[in-house]
């Protein structure tokens, strides 16, 4: 079933330095960006991310050091990157939880603001657990019938991606093809910022979603412990997640 499209559709997967958004890097970008008219744009870029790969993740994605080291760093390209997901909504396997929380903190840490509040995110990992239970080669075998060679190749996964959410959508009659819909399918959590360190409750008030203020309002816990601000500042967090941060803190000045 081919894509019921208002909009672009950017498909995209990342190779890395490792799996923590707030300090490893992109080695490799693979993107497929389908038009609402069908025609595709598929590219994948490489990158030198200015330290060292380590060992184990070479062992899964199949690039060492030596391989980007005359390629640019995604600072250098990091608008021309932003341009191409512009006006788009944005898909992935997995791409929730750690492709997109990365993929805005190398565009931040670049000084590209890229306004992702517009994107829709559909995340096909999602749809094939709840529907499923699996794993992207298995979702490949099991929607595509087809085995998916070179598996963690960033263009592999990427157009297995894109095929197998076509293969949902003819499976599953509970599916619409609208990409409204398939984001908050494959939404796992109200997110306030994209890590998931803040959701909205019921009531739509963001709060804690971790730590010892899990489920608390955020503006309540700013209020009645303003160190707790710093701390989060100062930690170990994605830097949309300190941005979402301020902003509440902000709004809270302003009530």
């Amino acid at each position: 079933m081919d894509l019921n499209l208002k909009k672009p559709v950017v498909f995209f997967d990342l190779e890395t330095t490792g799996v923590n958004p707030s300090h490893d890097k992109i080695v490799e970008l693979c993107y497929i960006k389908v038009w609402p008219n069908g025609v595709e744009q598929e590219d994948t870029l490489r990158f030198n991310p200015g330290m060292h790969i380590p060992e184990q993740a070479s062992a899964v994605h199949h690039i060492t050091d030596a391989d980007v080291a005359n390629c640019p760093t995604f600072k250098e390209r990091a608008k021309e990157i932003a341009e191409i997901f512009k006006g788009s909504d944005i898909a992935g396997f997995n791409s929730n939880r750690f492709d997109v929380p990365l993929l805005i903190e190398e565009f931040l840490n670049a000084g590209v603001n890229f306004d992702y509040t517009k994107c829709r995110f559909i995340d096909v990992q999602t749809i094939f657990h709840k529907m499923e239970q699996r794993t992207l080669v298995a979702a490949y075998k099991f929607y595509c019938n087809k085995d998916l060679e070179a598996a963690h190749s960033a263009n592999a996964d990427t157009r297995a991606t894109y095929e197998v959410l076509k293969a949902q959508l003819d499976k599953y009659d509970c599916l619409q093809n609208d990409m409204d819909f398939l984001a908050e399918f494959s939404s796992q959590n109200n997110n306030v910022d994209l890590a998931g360190r803040f959701i909205y409750n019921e009531k739509h008030e963001p709060v804690f979603n971790f730590g010892k203020y899990k489920g608390r309002p955020v503006l309540e816990v700013l209020e009645h412990d303003s160190g707790y601000y710093g701390w989060m500042m100062q930690g170990d967090f994605p830097q949309d997640t300190k941005n979402v941060l301020t902003n509440l803190r902000l709004q809270s000045k302003k009530l």
